[in-house]
């Protein structure tokens, strides 16, 4: 448990008790904080009893006596409309963190590496903690992803801390800085939570907002918005600004190169591995992912041989493109993660004579954009909320069916795949909508779509 102990005799106020706000909880009890804590929902209130703490109703009580309120970022604290509670300690003067600023500052001699970006940034986090794992040092990864920031084990100087960090809680860090700063892209989301895209691209760019001295700030320059901002660092100057791209050479970055990973650091246009044969990460975005990972793990230290053993040893990431397994010829892909357009767009590139699954609570703009895609989809599998207004967008431009549930859909597309006599199809759960309509979860839909694989997999192995 991280020590808080700065913290202790303080009034600590904590708002919602999902994983990162029972966590910061617990950290501020071990270190002798007085805590306030509240959570809207009575079942998170009742994780308190155990911990010998009454919920207070932070929304209604005296915010002269908080020193700080700790928020859990999936609650609003500006845009749309702020939660009562922070509305109240804004009034009040009182600062709104939220627990990875508790980190960092609790540990700031320790190396960290903090990553964002609207998509890919789960699997550059987990790739960078593996490979600097495998170098033999010791790493914890977390924040967005995995382990809430508060959960970490103390930590030393001689290792890493890895964060993936959301536009959410970069708007409420106020004195976390970073060694290395990475931003793999912007394209629009969460803009209702934001005010608007002008709000997502500045909380994205706070990730860079202490990022100074011999630091660094690894940047794409694939996308207009990430390439001027690129260009506002260079020119701001006090940090090492370091470009990524794989379209285009970047000179003094990381770039790919006709499927060649090359650094060009030290300006030497150093070839570092051929990218096709990492046919566990298939596509330009994982080359992209691939590619901050290097930048990341040479900001830490890492040479290029240990780097390339972590890229051929990762083993991926559950519901990102996760490969399932085949049956009768069929592959199966669970992209349960790919909840937006943009990020099924990642998959539909990487793969042919696809069988799509696509649906469930539609976020804004829907699957435009992915009409390039349709050639080398077979056929379209429609569920969940979505599956009405989707098939308006289909048309008659890609063969599709409704199919109301992922069960009904996971059948008729291995139906349709097993008897279509193609090579290699691809039955691909790649929604491009949130799940919230049928599964609690992204997690929870890609595990129903595992369940599936594996009852037709069995099936196929039993006795006709």
């Amino acid at each position: 448990m991280i020590d808080l102990s700065h913290l202790h005799g303080k009034t600590i106020a904590v708002l919602g008790l999902g994983k990162s706000g029972l966590a910061s909880v617990k950290a501020l009890i071990n270190a002798g904080a007085i805590v306030w804590a509240w959570d809207d929902n009575p079942d998170g209130r009742g994780l308190l009893e155990p911990l010998g703490l009454a919920p207070i109703n932070l929304a209604q009580c005296d915010w002269s006596e908080p020193d700080m309120l700790v928020i859990s970022p999936g609650i609003p604290s500006t845009f749309p409309t702020p939660h009562p509670a922070a509305e109240k300690a804004r009034r009040a003067g009182t600062p709104i963190i939220c627990d990875v600023e508790l980190l960092c500052t609790a540990l700031p001699d320790v190396p960290s590496l903090a990553i964002t970006g609207t998509n890919g940034k789960s699997t550059t986090t987990a790739l960078t903690a593996h490979i600097l794992d495998r170098a033999g040092i010791k790493t914890q990864a977390g924040g967005n992803l995995g382990y809430p920031a508060l959960g970490f084990d103390p930590a030393t100087v001689d290792d890493c801390l890895v964060l993936e960090l959301s536009s959410y809680q970069l708007e409420l860090l106020r004195d976390a800085s970073f060694d290395a700063s990475a931003l793999l892209n912007i394209t629009p989301d969460h803009l209702d939570r934001h005010g608007g895209m002008d709000g997502y691209i500045g909380a994205k760019r706070l990730i860079f907002a202490r990022n100074k001295g011999p630091k660094w700030a690894i940047i794409s320059v694939d996308d207009d918005i990430c390439a001027r901002m690129a260009e506002e660092l260079a020119r701001e100057g006090g940090r090492r600004v370091i470009e990524v791209s794989v379209h285009k050479p970047a000179p003094h970055g990381i770039y790919v190169d006709n499927g060649w990973l090359i650094d060009d650091l030290s300006g030497a246009q150093t070839r570092i591995m051929d990218l096709v044969t990492v046919s566990h990460m298939p596509g330009i975005h994982n080359w992209q992912n691939i590619a901050f990972a290097y930048a990341l793990c040479r900001a830490r230290g890492v040479d290029a041989t240990r780097i390339i053993d972590g890229i051929m040893t990762f083993p991926g990431l559950a519901h990102r493109q996760e490969r399932l397994g085949d049956v009768n010829g069929v592959t199966f892909v669970n992209d349960s993660k790919a909840t937006n357009a943009e990020a099924t767009a990642k998959a539909l590139s990487a793969y042919r004579d696809i069988y799509w699954i696509l649906g469930g609570k539609p976020k804004e703009g829907g699957i435009a954009g992915l009409d390039v895609f349709y050639p080398q989809i077979k056929k379209a599998y429609l569920i969940g909320a979505a599956a009405d207004a989707f098939a308006d967008s289909l048309g008659d431009d890609l063969p599709w069916q409704k199919c109301e549930t992922l069960d009904l859909a996971t059948k008729a597309a291995f139906a349709d795949a097993k008897s279509a006599g193609l090579d290699n199809p691809v039955i691909l759960l790649s929604p491009a909508c949130a799940s919230f309509d049928q599964f609690k979860s992204f997690e929870a839909r890609g595990d129903a779509f595992r369940d599936l694989y594996t009852q037709l997999a069995k099936a196929a192995q039993e006795p006709a």
